[in-house]
């Protein structure tokens, strides 16, 4: 099932190579040693690294590699990794609808009247200081 010569891995195996002088990723069932590329990722090097250890094929996807990225991919290639041992896809299920909650409504109004009472309280003191000085001036 290894593709010309090229080792047959199981998770286990990727798995151990998670560091930065030592990165291996699972992508699309295949195997990559990319400790070289760690400095010249553009998304950084943490990006890598929090992929070891399980599958990436579905972060790599998400990101939207272009075929410039997917072309290189074939430079830093190991092997394949055998299916069995890669755990079985979730299930996705639905997050549940949050419920209305009505303590929210009160902290919304802790929010608007964090804003409004400075604002009356700088309005009053404005309006005092106005009313102040033109009771000065008239005397």
């Amino acid at each position: 099932m290894a593709t010309e010569g090229k080792k047959l891995y199981t998770l286990s195996d990727v798995a151990v190579h998670n560091s930065s002088n030592d990165c291996w990723l699972i992508i699309g069932g295949k195997a990559y040693d990319v400790t070289k590329f760690l400095e010249e990722h553009p998304g950084g090097d943490e990006v890598l690294l929090s992929a070891t250890g399980k599958d990436a094929t579905e972060d790599f996807e998400d990101v939207g590699h272009s075929s410039a990225a997917r072309s290189m991919m074939d430079e830093y290639y190991v092997g394949d990794v055998d299916p069995a041992s890669l755990p079985s896809k979730p299930t996705h299920t639905p997050a549940k609808q949050a419920t209305y909650n009505s303590d929210k409504s009160s902290d919304f109004l802790i929010k608007i009247l964090q804003f409004l009472v400075p604002l009356a309280i700088l309005g009053l003191a404005v309006a005092v200081r106005f009313l102040t000085k033109n009771n000065d001036v008239s005397s």
